[in-house]
Order: C-alpha cells, then structure tokens, then sequence
C-alpha cells in the first residue's frame, strides 16, 4: 500500500507541476500579445514613448511588483521594460527559466516573436525574400516570479504527504483489524482442537486403564486362560501399552501448546550431570542387546532450571531415537558442554542419517523416517516433537545435523541457572 500510495502520489504531484507551469505559460503568453501592437512605437520612440502612453491593454492582467515585459529589435537588443524583475538571458521564443538572484525562487519567461507584413513596408524588400514572407521586426519577453507557483508546488506536496500517511496508517490499522478478524474463526477451530485433544486422551485413559488391569488380571493367573488365547491376551498387553504411551504423549503436548509461562512453580535446579548419568544406566542393556557401543564425555557439570521428569523424558526420547536408527556396530555419544549462560548436550549417533529435505519435518507430529531403514518399527512419531516441546518449554532449544550414511547429532541448548551463571 505504501509503494502503490508513493507512486500515485509521485504522478500526482508531477502531473499537476506540469499543470501549474502550462497554465504560468499561458498567462505569460497573453501578457506578451497583449504589448505586441506597441512594439512598432517602442522600437522607433524607445522607453520613453511608453511615458507618455496613458491606457496600455495589458495594465489590467500585469502585475508590477512580480512580472515584467520588455520588448527586443531583431538582433536581441533590450528596447523598453516595465516592471522590478530583471532577466539577464538573451530572449528566446518559447519558455524559459532563470535563476532569481539572491533568491530560493525562478524568473519563468515566455518570448514571442513579432513580425510585420512586408506590403506595409516595400523599400525593405530583397530579392532573395519573397513578397509575402513577413519581415522580423523584434521580440517581446513576459517574465513573472514562481513564488506563488512553488508556494502552491509546496502545499501539494504536503497535502500529498499527509494525505498519504494518513492512508498508509489507516489501511495498516484496517488489515491489522481484518487480519484479526480473519483469523478468529482459526484461532477458535485451533483452540477446540487441542481442548478436543486434551479432553480425548484424557478421557480415554480410563476405558485403557480398565482393559489393562483386566489383562493384568488375565496373565496373573495363566491356569485361566486356554493355551491357544496366550499369544493374543500377550498381543492386547502390547497393544494396551502403546495406546497408552500415545495418550499420555498427545495430552502432554496438548498440555503444552496451552502453557505460556516460562517457568513453572515446580522448577528447581537440576544436575544435568547426574540427569544424564542416571540415563545413560537405563540404557546400558539396550545398548548390549543392540550391539551398540554407548559413549559417554560428561567432563564437567552443569546446573538448570526445570522439571526433572520432563528433562529425563526429553533426553530419554533423543536417546531412544539415537538407538533406534543407528545399526549394530554403530556407536551413541552422550556428551556435556558449557558456553557462556548455555549448557549444550548432545546425542550423536553413527546411524543412517537424515536426508538435507528431511531434517525439518523431524520435529512434525507424527512424521516417521522411512520403515525400511529403521531397525524397529514401533514408536508414534511423537517422540522429537515432546523433546522439542520440553526444550522450549526450559527456554532452549534443539538442533540437527546429520548426513546420510554418517549419522545425527541432536544439540539442546538450556540456560544455566541464574544463581551459578
């Protein structure tokens, strides 16, 4: 709006400029018409011979003070003038501006020719000219000040200025309420949408909790059960826990699209040190049943604020994530670094890696690298994107880098504890 604004009011201003000067000429023309039939006098009197002329037909449209007329014989030379403006410029026909001196603003002058026909005058013919062709018998200049003229040019230009920001504000102001407005309905839909979420995983906690404790109940007392129901009571268990693990991620991230609050009343100083220890445990028989070699450089310590649960829950995904797609053999590296006021661990791991158009829809919901290369097909897809939801819930954040065939490496950045930084 401001540019398509910036033009109309360029073309505007540059239009009605021209406008101005058009309608200077045309005054300027008429002054100098109007003083042609005293030419003839003055060139053969001079200046004197207007002194003693009484009615003139130019004294009604000629101001003294900021126009002038003067009058010229053929070859250019000043004749007679009227007027305070003084002209050093040779006349030329057509218009013409100067510079006023001693002044910001111009001298607009508009010259015509004067001629006389030949017939009034035989003994000045030649034999080169032809009879008809009128004889040049000088010029007349009308010159007027663009005070009043760039006074005009000057308010335009503010008027245009304001009127244009006033409409650049306005419009700005008015996308900004239609925007809104637009976006109520989405906001709404949206905000459903995760109470829908919330309300669901909650409540489908319940009938889960119940088949689950029937199954428990089930594989408690085996004598029970036929032989031939083991494998698909077994398979429900399975079935119960997944579904289970899925409603607990989707409530926590319905849960956290709806905190704002940078920090939770619940917080208290971790060690990210141990945190890691403790983790890096409970992974140890994954890594022997995997053949994976687990790797950890925790030289040093370092202290957050934030909730121990959620931390091991982020770290435990990554890890998870690190085994899951990497192949015997391979290696996982747990590392601790301190920069500045950030604390930085990072997972990496020796895995398939990830393609360069891949990398950003890792953290979708629900988004799962391709089945084929993976080494166990369970999991929801909503591993990395309750990381990522953690890691900004703390203040931080996570990011990727990875090549095909070598491997991964996911880096959280958490700010240190205001009381050790």
């Amino acid at each position: 709006m401001t540019a398509i604004l910036a033009v109309f009011g360029s073309g505007t201003y540059l239009f009605v400029s021209r406008s101005f000067y058009r309608q200077l000429d045309k005054k300027l023309l008429t002054l100098a018409q109007a003083a042609t039939p005293f030419h003839a006098k003055v060139q053969e009197n001079g200046s004197n011979y207007l002194n003693q002329v009484d009615e003139v037909p130019w004294r009604d449209i000629f101001n003294r003070d900021r126009q002038s007329l003067e009058w010229f014989d053929p070859e250019g030379r000043l004749l007679a003038t009227r007027g305070e403006l003084t002209v050093k410029a040779s006349p030329q026909v057509g218009s013409q501006t100067e510079t006023m001196p001693a002044s910001p603003h111009y001298i607009r002058s508009y010259t015509i020719s004067v001629f006389r026909d030949r017939a009034a005058n035989p003994a000045s013919e030649s034999p080169q000219t032809s009879p008809n062709q009128p004889i040049l018998e000088g010029y007349i200049r009308a010159s007027q000040s663009t005070e009043e003229l760039q006074t005009s040019q000057q308010q335009l230009l503010w008027g245009l200025i304001t009127g244009g920001s006033a409409a650049v504000f306005l419009s700005a102001a008015g996308g900004v309420w239609l925007t809104r407005k637009a976006l109520m309905p989405l906001e709404k839909n949206l905000k459903q949408l995760r109470q829908f979420t919330a309300d669901a995983s909650h409540e489908l906690r319940t009938p889960l909790a119940a088949i689950k404790s029937s199954v428990e109940v089930m594989q408690n007392h085996p004598e029970r059960i036929h032989p031939k129901d083991i494998r698909k009571i077994t398979a429900i268990a399975s079935a119960t826990d997944q579904m289970g693990h899925l409603i607990e991620s989707l409530l926590f991230l319905a849960r956290a699209d709806s905190e704002q609050t940078p920090q939770l009343p619940s917080w208290h100083p971790i060690s990210l040190q141990e945190l890691l220890n403790d983790i890096v445990a409970l992974f140890e028989t994954t890594a022997e049943r995997s053949v994976i070699k687990l790797i950890t450089k925790i030289p040093e310590d370092g202290v957050v604020m934030g909730d121990y649960n959620q931390l091991h829950r982020l770290f435990a995904n990554l890890l998870r994530n690190a085994f899951q797609y990497t192949p015997e053999g391979g290696s996982v590296t747990v590392s601790l670094s301190r920069f500045h006021r950030f604390c930085q661990v990072s997972i990496i791991d020796t895995g398939v890696g990830i393609p360069p158009d891949k990398q950003t829809l890792v953290f979708e919901r629900f988004w799962r690298a391709d089945q084929s290369r993976s080494q166990r097909q369970q999991g929801t897809g909503l591993g990395l994107p309750i990381a990522r939801a953690i890691a900004q819930q703390h203040g931080g954040k996570i990011t990727l880098s990875s090549k095909v065939g070598e491997g991964s490496c996911f880096t959280v950045s958490l700010p240190v504890a205001p009381s050790i930084v």
